[in-house]
């Protein structure tokens, strides 16, 4: 998966580039499109992932398919914290 990270349209923050990306090759990232019309012209997808160190990551980005443009990325809050966990704990569940 390819990053364009070419004049990112958000403050970094705490996070790297690095953390944002390891976020989405998280094998528990929770992937979600929004069921909105605000997002029709132009899709718009979710990411909840952790990163290789720990960190909760959410991100709002777009993709052609090719290459991922991350518009948003910042810590989780504590409600997205509690549905990855609980996502993940539905997939190792026996």
């Amino acid at each position: 998966m390819e990053f364009d990270w070419n004049e990112p349209p958000f403050e970094l923050g705490s996070l790297t580039q690095r953390e944002i990306e390891e976020s989405f090759e998280d094998p528990f990232a929770v992937r979600l499109m929004p069921d909105t019309p605000r997002f029709g012209v132009q899709a718009r997808f979710f990411n909840l992932g952790m990163s290789a160190g720990g960190i909760g990551i959410y991100s709002v980005y777009r993709t052609n398919g090719r290459e991922v443009r991350v518009l948003l990325a910042r810590p989780f809050a504590p409600e997205e914290r509690f549905f990855y966990q609980r996502k993940m704990d539905q997939t190792l569940a026996p």
